[in-house]
C-alpha cells in the first residue's frame, strides 16, 4: 500500500522548486544569452557572423537558436524518460541523476572565456537537457502528494517558493556583478562564477526532497529479455496510441504548448532585448529580473486567490491576456531603463500564476500511474525549454533586423493558446482520466 502524503513531503517537494530556478533565473533569463552573444561576437568574421554546425548564423541569434535546438533535442527523449519513470517506479533516484548532471554541466560554465562560445553551447545543451528531465520526473510527484482541492494551492506554493529562491540567488550574484571592480575582478570573470553558482545551488538545494520525497507504488520488472528502456519504449507506445481518448486532455496540453512556448521565449530572451535594442547595462537587467522575480511570488499566490474563486482555467485565461497586451506595450511603449522596469513588473505578476496554476489544471487531466509520461510531455514548453518561440524571434530578427517586430511576433503564441484554453471543458476532462473533478470548473 502506497503511504499516504504528508506535509513534510510537500515541502519537500517545494524545495526542488527553489533548487532549479537558479538556474532558469541566473543562466537561462539573464546571464547566460547575452555572455554567450559577446562570446560569440569575438569568435565572429568581419561579417558578424559564426559558424554553427556548418552553418553561418548572425553572432547574436546564437542564443535564440540554440534554445531551439536544446527542445528539439528533448522532444523524443522526455517523453520515454516519463515511460521508464512510471515504469520502474525509481522516479526519486532519477530526478537526483539527473538534477546532479545538469548541475555538474552549469558549474562547468565558468570554464567559458575568450571566444568559446562552442563549448558554451555544447554545456547549455547538456545542462537544459538534464533540467527540463528532472522537471518532468518532479512534476510528476504533484499528483501523488497533493489531494485534488489542493493541487493549486500546492503548485503554486512551489512555484512561489522557487521565485524566491532564484531571486536570491540572482540578488547575490547582482552584488557580485556591481562590485566586481572593488573585488579586483573583471565583469566577465563575475558572470563566469554566477553562472557556476548555480549550478552549486542546485545541487546543494536537491539534497531536500531527495531525502523528503517517496516512491510509490511497487513498480513493474520489465518483460524476460527486455530492461526498463524497452519497457519504457513499449509503454511510450502504449500511451502514445491511447492519448487520443483523453480529449480535453490532449487539447489542453496543445494550448499550453503553444502559450508557455510564447512565455518561455519571453522570459528567455528578455535580457538580450534589453541588452541589444534598449542598450541597457547588466546592472539594470540582473535588478529588473529581480524586481520580476520577487513580484512573481506575490503574483503565484494573488493568482491562487482567483483561482479559488474563478477556476484555474479562467485564472490562465486571464494571464494570457495581459502576456498579449504586454507584448504590445514592448513593441510600442518600452524606450528606456523606467520603461524596462515596469516591463519586469507586469511580466513578473503573470509568469508565475500563469506556470503554476497550468501544471495543477493539467493533473486532473492525466490517468493515475502514468504521471511522468503525461508530464514528460507538458514539459517540452516548461521552465526555459521553448523552441518555436525563439525560432520564431530568431527568424524574425534575422530578417528584418528589428527587435521590437521580433518581440511583437509572439502574440500570436498567446491569443492562439488561449482560444484553445477557452475550449478546454476541465470537469469533462477529469471523468475521462478517471479522476476527481477540481472544485471549479
Amino acid at each position: 500500500m502506497n503511504p499516504p502524503p504528508t506535509r513534510r513531503e510537500q515541502r519537500g517537494w517545494y524545495f526542488y522548486d527553489w533548487a532549479n530556478s537558479a538556474f532558469s533565473t541566473t543562466v537561462v533569463t539573464l546571464f547566460f544569452g547575452p555572455y554567450l552573444t559577446t562570446l560569440a561576437k569575438a569568435a565572429a568574421g568581419e561579417d558578424g557572423s559564426v559558424s554553427l554546425l556548418g552553418l553561418r548564423l548572425p553572432a547574436q541569434a546564437v542564443w535564440p537558436y540554440l534554445v531551439s535546438a536544446s527542445v528539439l533535442t528533448q522532444v523524443a527523449a522526455f517523453p520515454l524518460i516519463g515511460a521508464i519513470a512510471d515504469y520502474g517506479r525509481r522516479k526519486k533516484e532519477m530526478l537526483g541523476l539527473l538534477a546532479y548532471a545538469g548541475a555538474a554541466a552549469t558549474v562547468l560554465k565558468f570554464l567559458l572565456d575568450g571566444d568559446r562560445y562552442l563549448l558554451g553551447c555544447l554545456l547549455f545543451l547538456v545542462a537544459n537537457f538534464c533540467f527540463g528531465a528532472s522537471v518532468v520526473i518532479y512534476n510528476s510527484f504533484l499528483p501523488e502528494i497533493a489531494a485534488p482541492a489542493q493541487r493549486d494551492a500546492v503548485s503554486s506554493n512551489g512555484w512561489g517558493l522557487g521565485y524566491l529562491g532564484g531571486g536570491l540567488l540572482l540578488a547575490l550574484n547582482l552584488l557580485l556583478y556591481s562590485n566586481a571592480a572593488s573585488l579586483g575582478i573583471s565583469e566577465a570573470y563575475a558572470v563566469r562564477l554566477s553562472l557556476a553558482s548555480a549550478g552549486l545551488w542546485w545541487a546543494l538545494f536537491t539534497l531536500i526532497p531527495l531525502a523528503t520525497l517517496r516512491n510509490r507504488g511497487p513498480g513493474k520488472a520489465p518483460p524476460p529479455g527486455a530492461g526498463y528502456l524497452g519497457a519504457g519504449l513499449r509503454q511510450l507506445g502504449s500511451t502514445l496510441r491511447h492519448i487520443r481518448a483523453y480529449r480535453q486532455a490532449l487539447l489542453f496540453l496543445l494550448a499550453y504548448l503553444i502559450y508557455n512556448d510564447g512565455i518561455q521565449t519571453v522570459i528567455t530572451l528578455a535580457a538580450q532585448f534589453g541588452q541589444e535594442e534598449l542598450g541597457l547595462s547588466m546592472g539594470v537587467l540582473t535588478s529588473s529580473i529581480l524586481l520580476a522575480q520577487a513580484v512573481a511570488f506575490l503574483g503565484a499566490l494573488g493568482f491562487k486567490s482567483v483561482a479559488e474563486r474563478t477556476g484555474a482555467r479562467r485564472a490562465v485565461m486571464l494571464t494570457l491576456i495581459i502576456w498579449s497586451l504586454t507584448l504590445v506595450y514592448v513593441y510600442a511603449g518600452v524606450r528606456g531603463e523606467a520603461d524596462f522596469y515596469t516591463l519586469a513588473g507586469v511580466i513578473g505578476a503573470v509568469m508565475g500564476a500563469s506556470q503554476a496554476l497550468s501544471r495543477s489544471l493539467f493533473s486532473f487531466l492525466i490517468p493515475r500511474g502514468q504521471e511522468a509520461e503525461y508530464y514528460s510531455l507538458y514539459e517540452i514548453s516548461d521552465k526555459g525549454t521553448s523552441w518555436l518561440g525563439p525560432l520564431f524571434f530568431g527568424l524574425a530578427l534575422q530578417f528584418t533586423g528589428r527587435y521590437r517586430l521580433a518581440v511583437l511576433s509572439l502574440v500570436v503564441f498567446f491569443v492562439a493558446g488561449l482560444a484553445l484554453l477557452a475550449r478546454v471543458d476541465v470537469r469533462a476532462g477529469a471523468r475521462q482520466a478517471g479522476n476527481e473533478p477540481p472544485p471549479r470548473p
